[in-house]
């Protein structure tokens, strides 16, 4: 159900469900604002960060455990970025890069009565173009007992910025499924569409047209992804999707949904995507009762899978076994990647052989996979500096780096860290990426909105060197 605005135009993880479901009237409990009894680490660790890194800007944004994911326009001709707000401060704020020395927060937005809303508030957000215009899309989860328990998502225009501030123009409401959107995933497929991809509390991961969303049509959930029916997922309650991927495969022509859930990860060809086809699962693997969040490799052969709970590393498989039909699923792990075993790394972007990871207590963390099977750390920098087991999910890990976003057009590095705020870097010899120029599809979670998907026309001479064959 879309409700247009007046203007112009699951269950979760167990560990994080205590989290994603806390009321408001609750946020003072969150371990870290009212201290505790944990160990604690050095709080300045030394060295804070490796010398291939230069931090650019630095920008508080408020209090602890206010800050979630981030988002970073593509065009250096709109350098804005975009940081989720949660709990009480539900809504974004808008961050002007033009000077990445000097950034600057530009625009807040909050929903109305935010104080009056129960739950986690806003989490994930991305940006989309149609035609002229710019679009940002802001997940939110809200709980019963306030206002908004309905409403997924919030769409805005923001075209004008950054003189005019986002004009909000959509909200996507799923009263079937209360309890908001936790992830969303913004892709332009074949066939024209932006599509956007939102995790519901359902057993479904959704699939909206947002030029029918904009536009204010009543028709706009277009597909519904589901997790197949695993005993784990039985087993645990939850039947849904945390997090997701789509990209282009251009070695098969089709339209990818790589989506993590409920007993593992799973990769469906959606090039119908309302009659998606399951192309190959990762389920069965030890440690891992299900997926948290998925990037592929940009041939679409190995992908990084992350677990959210304590001492779980990155873990790296490769999933031509099951695409190639050798296997009916992936259960074996082709190697791991952590910076320090006793914490979590997060949520990730992969710029091929450059994974950029948001690593929670660990701050920005950069690896490199050209082998899969053996990828090794190549830059750092602390965004955290504080004490240990203060934050979030089940045992109180999760904190510091939230979300990590990177420019294609000049490297430029963005980090949301929770306790921290907004950070601007650069990497040492990184200015920039493209698939064409490491020989690989030019396939990242960047859309070409103009003339995607991206990737589509390049030939990789069925095989990419360094990844083991197309």
């Amino acid at each position: 159900m879309i409700r247009p605005s007046t203007k112009r135009h699951g269950l979760l993880c167990a560990a994080a469900a205590a989290l994603l479901l806390l009321p408001l009237a609750a946020a003072a409990q969150v371990p870290g604002r009212g201290g505790g009894d944990a160990p604690v680490q050095d709080p300045l660790p030394t060295p804070r960060g490796s010398d291939n890194i230069e931090v650019l800007g630095h920008v508080p944004l408020g209090g602890a455990f206010t800050v979630s994911d981030i988002e970073l326009e593509q065009d250096p001709a709109r350098p804005f970025a975009y940081v989720s707000r949660m709990f009480g401060e539900a809504g974004f704020d808008v961050i002007d890069l033009s000077d990445p020395d000097h950034p600057e927060v530009i625009h807040r937005w909050r929903i109305d009565n935010v104080e009056l809303h129960r739950g986690t508030g806003a989490m994930d957000v991305k940006y989309f173009e149609l035609d002229d215009d710019v679009f940002v899309v802001q997940s939110v989860q809200f709980q019963q007992g306030g206002p908004d328990a309905a409403l997924g998502a919030v769409v805005f225009d923001v075209t004008g910025l950054p003189e005019d501030p986002p004009e909000q123009v959509a909200r996507i409401e799923h009263p079937d499924s209360p309890g908001g959107f936790h992830n969303i995933f913004m892709y332009k497929h074949s066939d024209g569409r932006a599509l956007l991809f939102a995790t519901t509390t359902g057993e479904h991961t959704h699939v909206y047209d947002m030029r029918r969303v904009v536009e204010g049509e009543d028709s706009t959930l277009v597909a519904r992804i589901p997790v197949p029916d695993n005993p784990i997922g039985e087993a645990m309650g939850f039947d849904g999707y945390h997090d997701f991927y789509a990209g282009y495969h251009p070695a098969s022509g089709q339209d990818r949904f790589y989506g993590g859930g409920a007993g593992g990860w799973y990769v469906w060809d959606v090039t119908e995507p309302a009659q998606p086809d399951l192309l190959a699962t990762v389920t069965g693997v030890p440690g891992v009762n299900w997926g948290h969040t998925i990037t592929p490799t940009p041939d679409g052969r190995y992908f990084v899978g992350e677990t959210e709970y304590q001492y779980a590393p990155l873990r790296i498989f490769d999933l031509e076994p099951a695409l190639e039909g050798d296997r009916e699923t992936v259960s074996t792990v082709e190697s791991a990647w952590t910076p320090d075993w006793r914490n979590l790394a997060h949520n990730h972007e992969m710029r091929w052989p450059y994974v950029f990871v948001s690593a929670y207590e660990d701050g920005l963390q950069v690896f490199n996979m050209m082998d899969p099977d053996n990828p090794f750390t190549v830059a750092y920098y602390d965004t955290y500096p504080g004490p240990h087991k203060e934050g979030m999910c089940g045992d109180h890990i999760c904190n510091g780096a939230f979300g990590v976003d990177v420019r294609n057009s000049d490297g430029l590095i963005v980090v949301s860290d929770i306790r921290t705020g907004f950070w601007a870097f650069r990497m040492e010899s990184f200015d920039g990426w493209s698939g064409e120029g490491w020989g690989v599809p030019d396939v990242s979670s960047v859309q070409d909105w103009e003339d995607g998907p991206v990737g589509s026309g390049v030939d990789t001479g069925g095989g990419v060197p360094g990844m083991g064959g197309g």
